[in-house]
């Protein structure tokens, strides 16, 4: 059963996603276009077992979609607002200092 969840719950998702540099990568490749699995873990240059637990994490965050497409499974972003937003986030200027990492960057956790 699907749910709709709140303002918080959304960003905490979102933040979750974006925490790894490969699932950033997925994002933005699915952007572009929808994508099958191999052809994705091809472009991005990384195994398809590795590609298929991102894609879990992704899917399980609710920011990205299967669509069955015959015997293959199609991604893409669940939202085409996500895009929009992965837009606004890439433009944002953010100001760190040099020497300074985040808090939770050594976390992998997901969603």
């Amino acid at each position: 059963m699907l749910t709709v969840a709140s303002d918080i719950d959304v960003l905490a998702r979102f933040g979750r996603a974006l925490a790894d540099p490969i699932r950033c990568r997925i994002l933005l490749a699915l952007r572009q276009a929808p994508a099958y699995p191999a052809d994705l873990a091809d472009q991005l240059g990384i195994s398809r077992t590795r590609l298929s637990n991102h894609l879990a994490c992704l899917r399980d965050c609710g920011l990205v979609i299967t669509a069955p497409d015959g015997r293959r499974t199609r991604y893409e972003l669940a939202d085409e607002r996500l895009g929009h937003a992965l837009d606004d986030l890439r433009a944002a200027v953010v100001a760190v200092e040099a020497d300074k990492t985040c808090p939770d960057a050594e976390s992998k956790g997901c969603c």
